[in-house]
């Protein structure tokens, strides 16, 4: 039925080919960790107007946003362009800005996570605006803030620039399958106090260090009571960072905190979440709070919310799942498969508190996601591009019936 449409659109997908490839390689060469995205929005924003996208701007956080089309349902492309920073440079065997092509595989920081598929989402919408597919939608390209705090760039869209779609779609990696869920989470803080003293005599104070030494003991034997989710998985918990405060090294520490990450499946909440620490950590004097982010983005933009990320899971069955599913086969001639995501992404905010359905397509492996081989198949990022410009007109058709 789209034979002749999926043509064109394969043909001008391989006529940029080497332009989507370069752009890729452009934009992960630009370092941009933690919200620090001024740079690279910038030469995405550049592409974009080159490309002739109908508008160019960025947003209230400092997010960079291009429309085309003006349809009665706004559809979104939705991939954060900052990444982690760089932890230890001599682990990395290659410049993780200019890094390799090897195999058909692209090396580099942010080359799978998530850099990975802003090159076929500008250059499948310039291809459907070229093509006059874009009839039925309005269709955005959001590069955005998510390393530092997943949902705030898109929960800022929405309820300040009031740009909000009616469905997603996530460019994090998900080895060219329809994602259509992940667990959630939340971030907690465990304070212990104690009470100060030269170090040689110990005992005339209280160690606020071992106090939590008893705490994140318990946390590590947690877990037998999370609850399994049949497609979500079981939920975890897990301390990732730790820090006291000390007059000197000469004297006991009377105030100790801990981080810990509580990802969430379906039936679990954030208040029985935090309960469940609570005791183990209130036996020996801890007190637990949930985090919230406040951090200004580089505009200086701020936009508060908790550290509390619900799961989320579009049934199998949604339009939107099987219209990708649907695409995919229709480019491809053969099925793909449907999945989750282990990690986190924007959907704990398009899906988990807004509602907006969102399906995650992108090439890569979630599994190289902040590590040192960060990664993406060449070949799997031109291939998306004609996902993304064919997806709208199989969308737009099943809404239709």
């Amino acid at each position: 039925m789209h034979e002749e449409t999926i043509k064109k659109i394969k043909a001008e997908v391989e006529r940029h080919r080497k332009d989507i490839i370069q752009f890729l390689r452009d934009i992960v060469a630009i370092p941009s960790p933690n919200g620090d995205i001024k740079a690279v929005a910038e030469r995405i924003g550049q592409e974009m107007k080159k490309l002739g996208f109908d508008d160019v701007f960025l947003d209230s956080m400092g997010n960079i946003v291009g429309r085309i089309g003006n349809g009665p349902r706004v559809l979104l492309y939705d991939s954060h362009i900052d990444t982690v920073d760089i932890a230890d440079s001599g682990q990395w065997q290659w410049d993780p800005y200019k890094g390799k092509i090897e195999n058909g595989i692209f090396y580099g920081l942010g080359a799978g996570d998530e850099k990975n598929s802003t090159p076929g989402m500008v250059y499948g919408l310039k291809i459907m605006k070229d093509l006059g597919l874009s009839r039925d939608f309005t269709l955005y390209y959001f590069g955005n803030i998510e390393e530092i705090c997943d949902g705030v760039a898109p929960n800022s869209l929405v309820v300040t620039d009031k740009i909000k779609p009616d469905f997603v779609v996530i460019g994090e990696p998900t080895k060219m399958n329809i994602y259509r869920g992940h667990r959630g989470r939340v971030e907690m803080k465990v304070t212990t106090k104690g009470r100060t003293c030269h170090a040689s005599a110990p005992e005339r104070g209280v160690n606020a260090v071992y106090k939590m030494a008893e705490i994140i003991k318990g946390i590590s034997q947690m877990g037998d009571e999370f609850i399994d989710d049949p497609f979500l998985g079981k939920g975890s918990i897990a301390v990732t960072d730790i820090h006291c405060k000390t007059p000197s090294i000469n004297a006991l520490p009377d105030e100790c905190f801990i981080y810990i990450d509580r990802r969430l499946t379906f039936g679990e909440t954030q208040e029985m979440a935090v309960e469940q620490v609570r005791k183990v950590a209130e036996p020996h004097g801890g007190m637990v709070e949930v985090l919230e982010f406040d951090d200004p983005s580089y505009t200086g933009f701020v936009f508060k919310v908790d550290k509390y990320f619900p799961a989320w899971a579009l049934p199998e069955d949604h339009l939107l799942v099987q219209a990708g599913l649907k695409t995919y086969e229709q480019l491809f001639g053969q099925p793909t498969g449907v999945g989750k995501w282990v990690f986190s992404t924007n959907g704990t905010y398009w899906m988990g508190k807004a509602g907006i359905p969102a399906i995650g397509f992108g090439p890569g492996d979630e599994v190289y996601a902040h590590s040192v081989l960060d990664q993406v198949p060449i070949e799997d990022v031109v291939r998306s591009t004609e996902f993304y410009a064919f997806f709208p007109t199989v969308l737009s058709e099943m809404l239709a019936k």
